[in-house]
């Protein structure tokens, strides 16, 4: 009875969102009055403590969480608030005029470098609309970026995703993220073979799996390295930026067979290549014969001071990551804005009686993740000479456009926290610890459930990390194995979910598709987590239980 009363507040959330489809945050805010409640009545906590467990909850959400969503997006707007960002789009739609390629470029590269900063749908839109206008049909353009928005998602947003883990388990963040790297690479690499038959069938599957190959190993090697050897929050900075170099690289000593191009129709790539050099202009329209292509110009490959510019935002992050990480940096910005206390009217203890980690808070406010974003967007503002009122401006736009957002992940936050600081959560591991081993075959279809229903990665570890946890500890399994599988194994909910599906049939102009975008996407989502899952299995076991860290 303890743990169907514990359940209620995650199930009403699942019913108002999934069956009622209320909007995210009224579902948040009845669910966390549940479990307050809940907290009170049923498992005794004061009441002075389950408002400071709320408190606590909204505080973390906002920050380090919120801090990082809100100057992240604002860099990718500042971006946008300028010609630069259109550069970006036409480097990457010149390098090919196939659609199978650009369907690799655009959706999984780029959209992976847009996940790194904005999340939230917005790779998904961006590159829906990418593609629509290289020429693909909008509802193949909208399935297509969907799909593709999948590997990186689990250390999107500068790790957000990561980061809520963090602070509901307790694990090491480095933990965490070694992990996940250690699951997502492999969801990597048959992405973009996925991709390539989605665009064309059989017969691009056959024509293009090599490049598809290429792009996939590239992304999951590079997320394993940055993810358990680099920087956690540039992970998907890093494996975007060398998947672009590798299918580049490739594209210089190999072509398709045949090109589909923006028509759809195929042509020989030989045919293709001597009418481009005949006409003197490359595959997207650059000219061949001058070599120059200018901000200015109406379209075709952008010249080299153009890219290094288009690209600039994102150089600057790597650049002020790597200087905050070199040790004489890291330690004296630890010293000049660091702080950890306890939070007030907290006074919770674990069954060893030793107080729970939850409720002491460690405050970076200098050298945390938000911030050095911060600073990344005012260089941004300097080289992109935007005056510094445009960009207040453009700050306030992100707040006003992220503020449902804002009070969905502080009340599912809230709600995390005290669920897990009454001991409810603990009630829910006991009981799914029942399933003994075979909960890890269990805890991805939690995430997964947890991803499709809230449409976010970030929300799905805040409701359900902790009771990972809780059942991994219950059945002997590694807490960190089970942790990093609710992230891992969600990501495959999110092609589902019905903002980012709502998200893509507006891009593409399709309103009202979104049951046709779902019937076309539950399948393959679901071969994924099976796929995830079986390898999630091994790892818990001895055949691959050396992958754990």
């Amino acid at each position: 009875m303890s743990a169907i009363l514990a359940a209620l507040p995650l199930l009403i959330l699942f019913v108002l969102l999934g069956v009622f489809r209320m909007k995210a945050y009224q579902a948040a805010l009845i669910s966390l009055a549940l479990s307050i409640i809940l907290a009170v009545v049923g498992w005794r906590m004061p009441v002075g403590q389950v408002l400071s467990a709320t408190g606590l909850g909204a505080f973390y959400a906002i920050f380090p969480i919120l801090w990082i969503l809100i100057n992240a997006l604002w860099i990718y707007k500042l971006t946008v608030a300028t010609p630069w960002f259109e550069v970006l789009g036409r480097t990457i739609r010149s390098i090919s005029d196939d659609l199978r390629i650009l369907s690799i470029l655009i959706a999984f590269c780029f959209g992976a470098l847009l996940e790194s900063l904005a999340g939230f749908g917005a790779p998904v839109a961006i590159a829906a609309a990418m593609l629509m206008a290289a020429g693909m049909k909008p509802l193949k353009s909208a399935v297509v970026a969907l799909l593709a928005n999948t590997a990186p998602v689990a250390f999107g947003a500068m790790a957000a995703p990561l980061i809520a883990l963090n602070g509901v388990t307790g694990i090491p963040l480095q933990e965490l993220s070694s992990m996940t790297g250690r699951q997502t690479p492999f969801i990597a690499l048959v992405v973009p073979l996925i991709l390539v038959f989605l665009v064309d069938g059989k017969r691009g599957l056959r024509q293009t799996w090599p490049v598809a190959l290429v792009a996939g190993a590239a992304f999951g090697l590079a997320q394993f390295a940055a993810s358990n050897f680099f920087i956690v929050e540039l992970t998907d900075v890093v494996a975007a930026v060398v998947t672009v170099i590798a299918v580049l690289l490739m594209l210089r000593v190999w072509q398709p067979a045949e090109i589909i191009g923006m028509t759809g129709e195929s042509r020989e790539a030989e045919n293709a290549g001597e009418a481009a050099s005949a006409s003197g202009t490359g595959a997207a329209g650059t000219d061949t014969r001058t070599g120059t292509d200018t901000l200015t110009g109406s379209g075709g490959r952008p010249s080299g001071h153009d890219v290094w510019m288009a690209i600039a935002p994102y150089l600057v992050i790597i650049v002020v990551f790597s200087i905050a990480q070199i040790p004489v940096v890291k330690t004296w910005l630890t010293s000049i804005g660091s702080t950890t206390f306890l939070w007030p009217g907290l006074d919770v203890v674990g069954n060893n009686g030793e107080p729970v980690a939850a409720q002491t808070l460690r405050f970076d406010h200098i050298r945390a993740t938000g911030t050095l974003l911060l600073f990344s967007g005012i260089v941004t503002m300097v080289l992109y000479r935007i005056a510094p009122r445009r960009g207040v401006k453009v700050y306030g736009e992100t707040l006003v456009q992220l503020r449902w957002t804002i009070l969905t992940v502080c009340s599912v936050l809230a709600l995390s926290f005290v669920m897990n600081l009454s001991g409810q959560t603990t009630t829910l591991g006991v009981a799914l610890a029942s399933a003994g081993g075979f909960f890890a075959l269990l805890s991805p279809l939690l995430g997964w459930i947890g991803v499709a229903l809230t449409g976010s990665d970030t929300s799905s570890n805040s409701l359900f990390g902790a009771l990972q946890v809780a059942a991994a500890n219950e059945t002997g399994l590694s807490p960190t194995l089970m942790a990093a599988a609710n992230s891992s194994a969600g990501v495959m909910g999110k092609m589902l979910s019905l903002q980012n599906l709502a998200i893509a049939s507006a891009a593409v102009g399709l309103d009202g598709a979104e049951g046709t975008l779902l019937r076309k996407l539950i399948g393959w989502s679901l071969g994924l987590l099976a796929f995830i899952t079986v390898l999630i299995w091994l790892q818990s076991t001895s055949i691959l239980g050396w992958m754990v860290p």
